[in-house]
């Protein structure tokens, strides 16, 4: 039988589940699959057979004394409070499941302590790789124990300052979109949305895993672009003295967020993974404007899109008309070929082709360098 590959999902937003559930779909049907996380329900309805294995939730639980909370932490780890029972039944369930599964490969998406823990442990371990200031001790120290990283982006997005030798443990997909939904022409995605087909249109677009799109500004927007219609996906955050707009209109989740991209002229969004390769995939003018993460994620990304001039950006959303109308320039000059080419429609294909040659050659004594191209393609389990 076939070596097992786990999956380690942080359950904050959609984006973790959601790449998981495009890589693991694309595994050989004979691949035993399992994912390890706190909210299964992310999981609901997911089609391939894989054995979902619940986690306690760490996130807010108390630490019982202040002696302990006040307990520094260690250079080489992120989040380690002290006394969490939670805690406790986590790393003990994950250890458990590695070795009841006799677990081939864990893939970390994402932690730096249970990419440490797995190594700890004798399981071999892929860490999914993000943008961001990590040449700390504790992500360094994650990378080097495992024995690879998959980055689900471009290599030409990565960062300039990224070490070599671990860029040599990297395997870069290309752009990882998780919606699969038809890409329409403009004309055909604005008649199916009962939009004007001439009309400017502006789509602000924000993920489930932060505050919302900032609705402030956005009205800033409106009035500095009176005839252009502006959109907003995805929660907003107002702040109580917002003036609302005729020309702005707010539609919260949709049914179909490739329909609205599509009919767009010009899409703000954050800097988040999918949200990127989404407008990517549809060949968009992008205006990213990151939102705050830790490590400062997505303002690296932010700025590797600029680099390539496959998105503008400015440091903060502009407050005064003649902020949003320089901005607007910038973006309408922009012809969305740089962005389309960060897109790859098989990137999950190749993720999991390479997850499963790196599995087969680490048990099978072969040796593979751990960035090198899958074998070739896998029989995909749908």
């Amino acid at each position: 039988m076939k070596k097992p590959i786990a999956f380690f999902v942080h359950h904050q937003g959609r984006g973790h589940a959601n790449r998981t559930m495009a890589v693991a779909t694309e595994f050989a049907r004979d691949r035993p699959v399992s994912i390890l996380t706190a909210d299964p329900r992310l999981f609901d309805g997911f089609a391939r057979d894989v054995e979902i294995v619940p986690l306690p939730n760490m996130i807010g639980a108390a630490v019982p004394t202040p002696r302990l909370y006040a307990e520094p932490t260690p250079q080489v780890m992120h989040c380690v409070p002290l006394g969490l029972t939670e805690m406790r039944r986590t790393m003990r369930r994950i250890l458990d499941h590695l070795d009841e599964r006799e677990v081939g490969l864990l893939v970390v998406d994402v932690s730096a302590e249970v990419a440490l823990l797995a190594r700890i442990a004798s399981v071999p371990a892929v860490q999914i790789r993000m943008h961001g200031d990590r040449s700390d001790i504790g992500h360094v120290g994650a990378y080097e124990a495992c024995v690879g990283m998959l980055a689900p982006f471009d290599e030409r997005l990565e960062q300039d300052e990224y070490p070599a030798r671990l860029r040599a443990k990297t395997f870069y997909s290309g752009g990882l979109c998780t919606n699969v939904d038809r890409v329409p022409a403009r004309a055909e995605a604005r008649a199916r949305l009962g939009l004007d087909p001439e009309r400017e249109i502006v789509v602000a677009v924000t993920g489930g895993g932060g505050s919302g799109t900032p609705y402030a500004p956005l009205t800033v927007a409106a009035r500095a672009a009176p005839d252009a219609l502006w959109l907003t996906l995805g929660p907003t955050h107002r702040e109580g003295h917002e003036t609302d707009f005729a020309n702005l209109r707010e539609l919260g989740w949709v049914p179909s967020v490739t329909d609205h991209l599509a009919a767009a002229d010009i899409v703000i969004a954050s800097a988040g993974d999918n949200t990127v390769h989404e407008v990517a995939r549809v060949g968009g003018r992008l205006i990213v404007m990151p939102e705050w993460r830790y490590f400062a994620e997505q303002t690296r990304k932010a700025e590797a899109l600029v680099r390539l001039g496959a998105a503008v950006q400015v440091p903060a959303w502009p407050g005064d008309l003649a902020g949003w109308r320089d901005l607007l320039a910038r973006a309408r000059a922009l012809d969305g070929t740089a962005l389309r080419g960060l897109y790859a429609p098989d990137a999950a294909a190749r993720a999991a082709g390479w997850l499963e040659d790196l599995t087969d050659a680490l048990w099978s004594g072969a040796s593979a360098e751990p960035g090198a191209e899958p074998a070739a393609p896998r029989v995909a389990a749908g």
